[in-house]
């Protein structure tokens, strides 16, 4: 795996390489800005990206957009000091496969790097509960659950699978596991385990929520 890194702090980078080449099989290259960043996509190739989205000139949400302009495959994880649900939102909504702040632990930078590396995304876990939360109240540009969506994930967080959340709601299996797609889509998760979880957490916080009528 070709990996490269991109911040504008030149310890982050060194840590950052210190990290990754102890735990994992990669071969790593740095850019220090945007214009480095393009230079090395162009040239090294690589298909995973670990970015930081404040970076001087152009930053690092428009530096993510050129690079997929020119390289689409490539899988970028922004790894940011900033740790709020918006931040999260517009990157992923940019093209990013996963988000994971400055603040998360050693482990869970690597799990997600790991996750991306094959292919799959990853949010921070403590993210991904604060952003259900917001697109589950609609905040921060996100779209607000359906009532059948937040039925689905009531009922999840009981311990009901498809089949029984389709009998309890009138509703066929088809018409869940299409519902369950597009939640996995607002929520930006892959898996249905994942869905589950924060389904749970959310039951569990008894957060108010706003649906769409």
């Amino acid at each position: 795996m070709k990996l490269l890194i991109v911040d504008d702090h030149s310890v982050v980078r060194a840590g950052l390489r210190r990290l990754l080449t102890s735990f994992l099989e990669a071969d790593i290259i740095e850019a220090g800005c945007a214009r480095e960043a393009l230079a090395q996509l162009r040239e090294g190739k690589p298909s995973l990206v670990v970015l930081d989205i404040n970076l001087p000139g152009i930053g690092g949400l428009d530096l993510m957009r050129r690079m997929l302009a020119e390289e689409p495959k490539t899988r970028a994880l922004v790894f940011s000091v900033h740790a709020a649900p918006v931040y999260v939102m517009r990157a992923m909504q940019t093209g990013a496969y996963g988000y994971v702040s400055k603040s998360a632990s050693a482990e869970e930078l690597l799990e997600a790097v790991r996750q991306l590396a094959d292919g799959r995304r990853y949010v921070e876990r403590e993210l991904a509960a604060e952003l259900a939360v917001n697109i589950f109240s609609g905040g921060n540009g996100g779209a607000a659950m359906s009532n059948r969506e937040l039925d689905i994930m009531r009922l999840m967080a009981q311990g009901m699978g498809l089949s029984d959340i389709a009998a309890s709601l009138g509703v066929s299996y088809k018409t869940i596991a299409n519902a369950c797609t597009a939640l996995k889509q607002k929520l930006m998760v892959e898996r249905t385990a994942d869905l589950i979880r924060l389904a749970v957490e959310m039951h569990v916080n008894h957060r108010p929520v706003q649906v769409e009528k």
